[in-house]
């Protein structure tokens, strides 16, 4: 085969031959890239039904858009009928052969891992199964990149008897006990053989072994596996016990989901030496901590979700102002909401040692609460109480709550501490009961609902017009209208300035609407030095404010300031380690670090979290196409799209990355989407200057960057610092334009 040339790809030499096939290195004549040419088997395709089937797997593999995935380029076949796959070709070496070398090191292993577990979990949200994960179909390039290779071609084998000559079911070492069994498999099976591979990296040898493939499956269906510590004493228990329970014998008993194995790996990762912000939260930990679950609705109607979080909300609210007691951010703790979880491993996730769980049963005006407090580390009751009440009695139950936990935890109370639990932001039970339906909505941060949470917020201060909360509320809402470009910012702005001076006005220790304050003198007012000094005083207030911490580090960043902004975008995220914005804002600071790879790393971290995540998908797409990584970026784009509908920023960044790729008629195409946007509702003009910067416009570029000023645009004060203006820096209108913004040098 060598020197032959099959299609457009000349064959260079041979990398590689196995049951699935004889691999080469190739040449590809067209496009003048090196590839990989897989040639299968004759057994594979020679039936028509059996390779009808395999163009079908084939062609799902080949839509895993993964970096931790060999995607499949082609597949096409010889004049003699023999088929063969085109896939990317790397430099580097397999874990087979890394692993022959000797046992990984501990964070080499665990990074590998971890990469590998990402890219299965890409297979896995798509309902495709590997069926032959193996080192040998493990790729490590030399720049560390780990690819996930044959993706989709073990399913073709599915059907075909173990001990047909030349094929298997997968390879003996590394099959799960169903799959040795010819049992239906699932994605689990792919975790076993998970399992089986790192336990080889860190062992240096297979789990199970013997001397032919039927004496391993025998020891794969009937004993057990040394344990990994027994191998290798430095292996941490917590790292043994993941491939305990990849390795389980029955698939029920097994981990259940990739994403779960990942985030307990993560939580074994080394970490970079602490800044002072971190050996705070440190020390912090030392401290009586616990997290609050929200309470779970027992009402025969089932329609007080808002009600169940609003009391979860205000227990840590109270008990966060305790000093000496650590509580777990509310968007962490939420996370656990309607999860079935047991408590002691959600304590153990979030690092308290305990955690209150309760319930709400409301039936006209009459509650019953019930609430009990469990030590994680054996489950067991520390307290527990039920009160019967009427709805009115609201806020004494809640004060009666808090005192017990704290009396509970620290053993005494001192008076000032008392005094701030039992601080009231209002007494009238319908005003609290509107603000908290205002809040719950508001905290799912969609278009719609933002209009009715500021109803809610509305109806609240009509029931209490000394209830400071609701105005917080309101001036949120609109900021939120005018960052994504839901209303213009020159009507947005002023009102959300207006609400905020009205909660001040009736308390100016609110931590909360001095961070709204900051939030509108950095994005509408442009005036930094008065923005920094709010979320100053919003962190004097409240140390633990997780959004004066991740907003202010925004504000560094767009100030050049880029070791502080980690700092505090770090701190956010101690403090709320699984709120999927702490974890966003990292990413954000990482982009204006201009640390592109951690950054798309973070990003892809939280998706793993969230796919869902529309935010996410925004700020991935940007930052491979700040690495020129074009057509990635572009599909991160219409995932966005796909996720939030036609909207302006979507349709204006897909725009610059497609104008970055080169494809101009493209580009221009969505350029009209936009300018025909326009004509029925407000569409910033940011947008439509992103596409001519891309396309080497300047003069329309500055023509309507210049009228994204006049908008008070917020996003303008990211162009100091932001890399997606780079291309205009040299221009003198540049630094023009960044003296209208106030940032001028």
């Amino acid at each position: 085969m060598i020197g032959k040339t099959i299609s457009h790809y000349r064959i260079l030499e041979k990398l590689g031959e196995g049951g699935m096939g004889v691999v080469y290195k190739a040449e590809d004549t067209k496009l003048g890239r090196t590839v990989a040419l897989k040639f299968l088997p004759p057994e594979l395709t020679r039936d028509p039904e059996a390779k009808e089937r395999f163009i079908q797997e084939a062609q799902a593999a080949s839509a895993l858009d993964h970096p931790n995935i060999c995607n499949i380029h082609e597949i096409d076949e010889t004049n003699d009928g023999r088929m063969f796959i085109v896939m990317a070709c790397y430099e580097g070496e397999s874990l087979k052969a890394k692993i022959e070398r000797g046992p990984l090191k501990l964070d080499e292993a665990l990074d590998i891992a971890v990469q590998m577990a990402r890219g299965l979990a890409k297979a896995h949200e798509q309902e495709i199964i590997h069926r032959d994960i193996k080192p040998a179909n493990v790729f490590i390039t030399k720049d560390g990149l780990v690819k996930i290779v044959d993706f989709g071609l073990a399913k073709l084998t599915g059907k075909t008897k173990l001990t047909k000559t030349g094929l298997t079911l997968g390879t003996a070492a590394y099959m799960s006990p169903e799959q040795a069994r010819g049992a239906p498999m699932d994605h689990r099976t792919d975790i076993w053989s998970f399992g089986a591979i790192l336990y080889e990296m860190l062992a240096g040898e297979s789990p199970f072994r013997g001397e032919y493939d039927q004496s391993v499956i025998y020891s794969i269906l009937n004993e057990e596996p040394q344990p990994v510590t027994s191998v290798r004493p430095e292996v941490p228990r917590a790292l043994e016990r993941v491939v305990e329970r990849c390795l389980e014998k029955d698939p029920e008993n097994r981990c259940d989901s990739v994403e779960e194995l990942i985030r307990d790996m993560r939580q074994l990762e080394g970490t970079p030496a602490p800044t002072s912000a971190e050996r705070t939260m440190q020390q912090s930990k030392e401290l009586p901590s616990i997290a609050v679950l929200p309470f779970t609705d027992m009402s025969p109607a089932h329609d007080e979700e808002y009600f169940c979080e609003g009391i979860a909300e205000e227990l840590i609210n109270g008990l966060a102002q305790i000093a000496g007691l650590r509580v777990a951010a509310r968007t962490s703790a939420f996370q656990f909401t309607d999860k079935g979880l047991d408590v002691r491993r959600v304590g153990k996730q979030l690092g308290v040692e305990s955690v209150l769980e309760g319930s709400v049963r409301k039936a006209g005006t009459r509650l019953r609460i019930t609430a009990q407090l469990i030590d994680v580390a054996d489950g067991y009751h520390l307290w527990s109480e039920k009160y019967d009440r009427e709805l009115e009695d609201i806020f004494a139950i809640q004060d009666e709550i808090s005192l017990a936990i704290v009396e509970k935890l620290k053993g005494k109370l001192l008076r000032e501490d008392r005094s701030k639990l039992e601080r009231r932001f209002t007494e009238n039970e319908e005003a609290y009961n509107l603000y908290l339906r205002g809040r719950y909505i508001y905290y799912r941060r969609y278009q719609a609902g933002m209009s009715k949470a500021i109803e809610f917020f509305q109806q609240a201060i009509e029931k209490d017009p000394l209830y400071a909360l609701p105005y917080v509320g309101i001036a949120d809402c609109y900021g939120q209208f005018a960052h994504w470009g839901w209303l213009d910012p020159r009507v947005a702005y002023p009102k959300a300035k207006e609400a905020v001076a009205r909660a001040l006005e009736i308390d100016d220790r609110l931590a909360e609407a001095h961070v709204s304050l900051g939030w509108i003198k950095e994005y509408h007012d442009w005036d930094f030095a008065a923005a920094e000094a709010e979320f100053k005083r919003a962190l004097a207030l409240n140390s633990n404010s997780i959004v004066a911490h991740y907003w202010y580090a925004i504000l560094l960043a767009v100030l050049g300031r880029m070791a502080e902004a980690e700092d505090e975008a770090r701190q956010a995220l101690k403090l709320d380690p699984i709120n999927l914005l702490t974890n966003w804002h990292l990413g954000v600071v990482l982009i204006f670090s201009r640390r592109y790879d951690e950054s798309i790393e973070q990003f892809q971290k939280i998706l793993e979290m969230d796919t869902g995540f529309s935010q996410a998908h925004l700020l991935l797409a940007s930052s491979l196409g700040y690495c020129g990584r074009w057509d990635e970026a572009i599909a991160a784009f219409k995932k966005y799209i796909a996720l939030v509908g036609e909207i302006p920023l979507g349709i204006g960044y897909l725009g610059w990355a497609v104008a970055g790729s080169g494809r101009r008629e493209e580009a221009l195409a969505l350029l009209g989407r936009l300018n025909d946007m326009a004509k029925e509702r407000f569409v910033p003009s940011r947008y439509r200057a992103l596409i001519h910067m891309c396309l080497g416009e300047r003069n329309q570029a500055f023509e309507y960057l210049n009228e994204a000023i006049e908008e008070r645009d917020g996003w303008m004060i990211y162009a100091k610092t932001l890399p997606l203006y780079d291309s205009l820096r040299s221009d003198p209108r540049f630094a023009l334009l960044l003296n209208k913004v106030g940032l001028a040098d």
